[in-house]
């Protein structure tokens, strides 16, 4: 009997958690998840070789998501030759991730980095919104695909 309570309790609480969990749905949903991560990976193309990195910077601004990098990089020269990309962030604390695809959109008005450096002032030692290092990148056409070892994929699109 008292195994059964317990067992009843542990489905009942795990069934609560669950239920208190939102299912992504919306963009702001995709930055959340990402910036909850910290870091996240980047795979781009370099002719028929894939790159992937690391990144840290993420940001809505104008309803977009939003990356930086600097334009010394290798990687600026491979999105300007082909600006598919894809996202990965992993939570491990939750065992879920987000894969993202989408098209890499450079954007050099002033205003929009200067958004970006403000969120990370870190920054602001290596780059400005008035150099010609920074790069401002937002997603267009972007496909995010959650995931976990327990789940269904759930997918957003924005």
């Amino acid at each position: 009997m008292k195994k059964t309570f317990l067992l009843l309790m542990i489905f009942f609480a795990a069934f609560s958690v669950k239920a208190q969990q939102k299912d992504p749905t919306t963009m702001n949903d995709v930055y959340e998840f990402v910036k909850k991560c910290g870091h996240y990976f980047i795979a781009t193309t370099e002719g028929n070789q894939p790159r992937v990195r690391p990144f840290g910077t993420v940001v809505i601004y104008e309803n977009r998501l939003y990356i930086q990098t600097s334009k010394q990089k290798r990687i600026a020269q491979e999105l300007k030759k082909n600006p598919k990309i894809e996202i990965c962030a992993l939570n491990l604390t939750e065992n879920t991730w987000v894969r993202i695809e989408a098209t890499a959109v450079a954007d050099e008005r002033k205003v929009a980095k200067q958004f970006v450096l403000d969120k990370y002032p870190e920054l602001k030692s290596m780059y400005s919104a008035d150099d010609d290092k920074t790069l401002i990148l937002y997603l267009k056409d972007a496909t995010a695909y959650f995931s976990s070892f327990s789940g269904d994929t759930k997918i957003v699109k924005f």
